[in-house]
């Protein structure tokens, strides 16, 4: 059966409070008990083989690092390798299947996460990253599904979008995947990134290669098995987990590698770009490179800011989720003439805050990701202290023993380009600098140079003639631009996400424009009754 098919209505997965005494607070709480008490054995998934190896490594909650949640199975070249064939292997039927089945199976993925898999896709993250349960829920569960239902309208839209065709003739445009294989390299800190980028470009026909940040394995595989229960074929994503320099050296060696789909580090993208390009000449062609990297992420604010407002948008951007968003905040530019009062009003906050494991709900943050994270993270604050130049306002304490929890730390510095003001942390620690109120249009300037950065920011102000000079004159360093809310919480189909600069290719998650990087149109003209004769009529 043919047809131009209409999709089912799509609005935003609404955020589940789980209040006290509420059903879906009951059910996440059972989750997190099973999952404690279950030990998992991770396997890769290469075509319809769950594969299991020797090299077994631990997972362990951040937030208790002593409690084992269960092993994964690390892979070697001979199993990436077996990645990338298992993945040409499935291509050519899945770039066959008609866009509305692909269409339905990631619409029912997005409906299991949603329901049935609720708790599973929380606790999972929860236990193995470290996040709240709110944290949690906007990330694992409501925006991946919005991922998932969105992308499917912007596949849509994309589909209709057609050129014009002159009298005698029918044009058209065939968005055909790309040759080859795509390869998606996802970060540990959002779950919905790591669902969504091996999900895009395989919504658009394309078979990938995945491979998550070790310390999310725990939330991918039951990803991905949501994925194949909504029925996506063996081969389609394929799951590995192993050396990232092994994997380079198959992936990017082949001809047939057809794209990467990125979220890390900027001095890891900027290395793969570059390995990219030396090895352009083994292509069959040129290769997509999507990327979204670091940030260091600003809040500046003009006098006539709203204090209360200020501080909260400080303590949630710079704090949720233990400050590990490449969206939140870490440097902020305060008047004068509030920065008493804003700091004052921060510090208050802080001190009401608790910090814990996840499992305990009145929890506002908790550990940080891994040892390394936490060593690199309590370094740039060691280093502050013996700063002359720096006060510590708030926090600055941490320990190691029983997770790897860090305060919520807030540096005063009298230099606005002192470590912490310029370079990226990722982690619960925020920097302020106060300025003169009639430095108003330098400081936006000190915004806009500091930093090698653009992903996100934040002004804060009620004059308006004050926002429209800061938004002009900030309109290079954030791809994502907020007036007076903190600088995180990207929604789907309401803000799509990405940054320019150091901060990646801008190619906008959570739209179309991403989903397009992973077509190559082809334009095809079809003339109904072609000249028999080549004489044109000017020759007469």
């Amino acid at each position: 059966m043919k047809g131009f098919f209409s999709l089912p209505a799509v609005q935003n997965e609404p955020v589940l409070p789980y209040a006290p005494g509420d059903p879906a607070r009951k059910a996440l709480e059972a989750e997190l008990h099973r999952l404690r008490a279950t030990t998992v054995d991770i396997p890769m998934y290469i075509g319809a083989e769950r594969v299991y190896t020797q090299d077994k490594r631990p997972i362990n909650p951040p937030h208790d690092h002593r409690h084992l949640l269960g092993h994964y199975s690390r892979g070697t070249k001979v199993h990436f390798e077996q990645a990338v064939a298992a993945a040409l292997a499935a291509k050519p039927a899945w770039e066959a299947l008609s866009w509305e089945h692909r269409a339905s199976i990631f619409l029912k993925a997005a409906d299991l996460m949603a329901t049935k898999y609720r708790p599973l896709m929380n606790a999972s993250t929860m236990l193995a990253q470290a996040k709240t349960a709110h944290q949690s829920e906007i990330d694992a569960v409501c925006e991946l599904v919005d991922f998932l239902r969105y992308n499917v309208q912007y596949m849509a839209e994309i589909y209709r979008n057609q050129p014009a065709s002159a009298p005698g003739m029918w044009n058209r445009l065939e968005y055909r995947p790309l040759e080859g294989f795509v390869f998606a390299l996802t970060p540990f800190n959002f779950t919905s990134i790591a669902g969504n980028l091996p999900m895009s470009p395989a919504l658009m026909g394309n078979t990938v290669v995945w491979k998550p940040a070790e310390s999310q394995v725990y939330s991918a595989q039951v990803i991905l098995d949501i994925y194949l229960e909504a029925g996506l074929p063996a081969g389609v994503i394929n799951l590995v987990y192993g050396s990232g320099a092994e994997m380079g050296e198959v992936f990017f060696g082949h001809p047939e590698f057809a794209g990467l789909h990125f979220t890390g580090s900027t001095g890891v993208f900027q290395n793969l770009w570059k390995t990219i390009g030396e090895n352009l000449p083994r292509y069959r062609s040129y290769p997509r490179i999507v990327g979204e990297t670091g940030g260091k992420d600003f809040i500046v604010a003009h006098p006539s800011a709203q204090v209360d407002a200020l501080a909260v948008a400080m303590v949630r951007g710079a704090f949720e989720f233990q400050g590990q968003k490449c969206s939140a905040a870490s440097r902020v530019y305060l008047p004068k003439s509030l920065a008493d009062a804003v700091l004052a009003r921060v510090v208050a906050d802080l001190k009401t805050i608790k910090m814990g494991p996840v499992e305990d709900f009145s929890n506002f943050v908790s550990a940080v990701i891994d040892k390394k994270a936490f060593e690199k993270i309590t370094a740039y604050i060691d280093q502050a202290k013996q700063d002359p130049s720096v006060t510590v306002v708030a926090g600055g304490n941490y320990d190691g023993s029983t997770g790897y929890y860090i305060e919520p730390t807030v540096l005063l510095t009298t230099n606005p380009a002192s470590v912490t003001m310029c370079e990226e942390i990722f982690g619960p620690v925020l920097t302020v600098f106060v300025y003169d109120d009639a430095e108003w249009e330098a400081t936006l300037r000190l915004v806009d140079q500091t930093s090698p950065y653009a992903l996100t920011g934040a002004l804060f102000a009620q004059d308006r003639y004050a926002i429209e000079a800061a938004s002009h004159a900030l309109r290079n360093c954030a791809g994502n631009f907020y007036i007076n809310d903190k600088p995180t919480g990207a929604v789907v189909n309401q803000q799509p996400f990405g940054g320019a600069r150091g901060s990646g290719t801008n190619d906008k998650a959570g739209s179309l424009w991403n989903l397009i990087r992973w077509t190559s149109p082809r334009a095809i003209k079809e003339t109904f009754v072609p000249p028999v004769d080549y004489r044109y009529p000017f020759l007469g």
